[in-house]
Parts: C-alpha cells; sequence; structure tokens
C-alpha cells in the first residue's frame, strides 16, 4: 500500500446530511462529505461542504481545516467571532462549543483525529 494520498475526490461517492434538528438554529444546511482518508486510531480525512443555514456545534476532537471557497461565521461561546473565507485555516479543539453559520456555500478541506 502506498503511504501518500491526495485529496482527489474523483470516484468518491459523496455523504449527505443536515445538523441534528436540536442543534439547528436557521435554514436548512445540507452537509455534502467525501471521506478520504478513515485510519485505525481516529484518524478522518476529506472534503466537507454545506449550503447556508447556522447551527450549534460542539467537538470532541481536534480538526485543522482548510477553506477551499465559501464563506462562514464561527462565533464561540464566548462571543469569539471568526470570520472564514477562501484561504482561510483553523483548528478547532476538543471542548470547543459556538455556532457555525454558513452565509455562502463553503466547501473545506479536513483532518480530525479523535
Amino acid at each position: 500500500m502506498t503511504k501518500i494520498r491526495d485529496f482527489d475526490i474523483t470516484g468518491i461517492e459523496p455523504e449527505t446530511g443536515r445538523p441534528a434538528a436540536d442543534r439547528l438554529i436557521a435554514g436548512d444546511p445540507v452537509f455534502t462529505t467525501w471521506n478520504i482518508e478513515e485510519a485505525d486510531g481516529g484518524l478522518y480525512a476529506g472534503i466537507w461542504q454545506s449550503t447556508p443555514g447556522k447551527w450549534r456545534i460542539q467537538y470532541d476532537e481536534w480538526e485543522y481545516f482548510h477553506i477551499l471557497e465559501g464563506q462562514s461565521i464561527i462565533v464561540s461561546e464566548n462571543g469569539e467571532t471568526t470570520h472564514l473565507k477562501a484561504g482561510d485555516r483553523l483548528i478547532l479543539r476538543p471542548g470547543f462549543k459556538g455556532t457555525w453559520e454558513v452565509v455562502e456555500t463553503t466547501r473545506k478541506d479536513y483532518v480530525i483525529r479523535l
């Protein structure tokens, strides 16, 4: 098995979903996820996209991501606001709580470590 993996989603069947009803604040966001890598020990990588909407988020894992397109706003529970656009990178740590608002359909690549 090769030790290199690119982020090419050609041929990967995407999964779709929505935020849980009890987390939804506004809109009707639809998530599309292309899972590129799932490794033993709880490591995940892929591409995620969401249409506009707003929902509550709570992280139990580490996530690094890079915004590829679109605009979103993340607000922590203490009110710290982060505006995201193409080219931005962020790490969300375990214990982070707040909201995610997709203003313009947003696509990101991500790596998650449980």
